[in-house]
């Protein structure tokens, strides 16, 4: 297997598992999630499946798929900070909106309502992980990802 499927496919799994240790978070560890983690689940999902789909392309495939991740993964990394900008002023909230009505009635938090429905207020502050807000994790994760897809799309054959 080539470096670019295998970049491809071990970003695709790291996106997974973040959707997972989400799913931890949530139904083990009692956080419910807000509508902008949950447009964040939204984006690591694009992520997985436009790398896994990109893996399974010839070389033009990857390079377009790469840069379809990088792109959500970017998406992501804009909605996390301002995450994090709602999370740091008491005055900005997104709370019960109509953002969150809207999400919640996509067919896929429908459908899936275990991990796209979202419950949470944005402000909510949970402990820390290894020093790190949820979002500030997030931010950090998304931009690791769109470094690897960006270097897989701009890549010469």
């Amino acid at each position: 297997m080539n470096t670019t499927k295998t970049m491809l496919i071990t970003v695709a799994f790291i996106a997974i598992g973040l959707l997972a240790f989400a799913l931890y978070l949530q139904h083990i560890e009692g956080m419910q999630p807000c509508p902008l983690c949950v447009i964040q689940r939204y984006a690591f999902a694009a992520i997985a499946l436009f790398c896994l789909i990109a893996a399974a392309l010839p070389p033009a495939g990857e390079r377009a798929g790469a840069a379809l991740g990088a792109l959500a993964a970017i998406a992501g990394a804009g909605v996390a900070g301002w995450h994090i900008h709602v999370k740091s002023s008491p005055d900005v909230s997104c709370g019960i909106d109509p953002l969150e009505t809207t999400l919640n009635t996509i067919p896929t938090a429908e459908l899936m309502p275990f991990l796209f429905k979202a419950d949470g207020l944005c402000s909510t502050n949970y402990a820390p992980i290894l020093g790190l807000s949820l979002p500030q994790w997030a931010l950090l994760w998304f931009a690791v990802l769109s470094v690897a897809m960006m270097r897989v799309a701009l890549k010469r054959r």
